[in-house]
């Protein structure tokens, strides 16, 4: 796969992507992280929505604070992960708004004050349930074409999937729903903006499918663990991110165990059926 990049871009400063829409790119680098988390400021009648208020940092909530320009309306969560959801309950104290989410939210105490559930609206931006990289996992779909694909489709990387609140059966059914819709532009939750996501989100399911794959053909010949399929299929992994490559590993099995096609022995993985 072909994957995006960009400068690093400016620190605790709102920079325009598209016509009522802007980012700003909390100060969280890493390699799952890219550059930092995008939290978005979203031009709505009478303020603006916060999609994302990004990690738990008071510089970065300044900054949102700051950027807004007008009122915050209300604030937009796509998935609880800490990266997103740390800074949420500082600007809901600092605003008074209230924060929508997904009405079943993965992490241990966190209660939206509005409870989404898919198809759901807030102002012009529709909820579109999309579960695979976590439970809680939303893109919001608007005007134009224009979809926030959260941690689901980012260019820069591929989304790691790790039980147990990821699931890849999940994921792969979403990567398919996306492509159903056909929306014209993704705005993701690290990186930059996905101008042609049809023919990605495509490239990341044919992706995924080929490791499933490989991993399958790898459980005919012995009995595998999944730090071994790691070993074999992830030859040139960063070791930073070898924990991640070996989440993904274990999510494939999981679903290939649920289709009937793979077992676990205690031992190892075989292949079943």
């Amino acid at each position: 796969m072909r994957f995006l990049t960009e400068p690093e871009p400016a620190r605790g400063m709102a920079e325009p992507v598209l016509p009522g829409i802007r980012r700003i790119v909390a100060p969280n680098p890493g390699p799952m992280t890219y550059w930092g988390t995008n939290t978005y400021l979203i031009d709505a009648p009478g303020g603006v929505l916060v999609l994302d208020p990004g990690p738990d940092n008071p510089a970065h909530v300044g900054a949102v604070l700051d950027a807004a320009g007008a009122p915050v309306t209300s604030i937009l969560l796509t998935h609880t992960h800490h990266d997103h959801l740390g800074a949420t309950a500082a600007l809901r104290e600092a605003t008074g708004v209230p924060v929508h989410a997904w009405h079943s939210p993965a992490a241990p105490g966190f209660v939206p004050d509005v409870a989404l559930h898919d198809g759901d609206q807030v102002g012009e931006w529709r909820a579109v349930h999309t579960p695979g990289h976590a439970s809680d996992h939303l893109c919001f779909a608007g005007p134009g074409g224009v979809l926030f694909s959260a941690d689901h489709v980012m260019g820069w990387s591929t989304s790691v999937v790790g039980p147990p609140g990821g699931n890849m059966a999940a994921y792969f059914t979403s990567l398919r729903r996306l492509l159903e819709r056909g929306d014209q532009v993704y705005l993701p939750g690290h990186g930059p903006m996905l101008a042609d996501p049809l023919s990605f989100t495509q490239a990341l399911l044919d992706h995924r499918q080929a490791r499933e794959d490989a991993i399958h053909a790898q459980l005919r010949a012995a009995p595998q663990t999944a730090a071994e399929l790691t070993a074999l299929l992830y030859t040139d992994v960063d070791p930073q991110l070898r924990r991640a490559a070996e989440r993904n590993v274990v999510a494939h099995l999981h679903k290939l165990a649920e289709e009937g096609e793979a077992a676990d022995t205690g031992d190892g993985w075989v292949r079943a059926g």
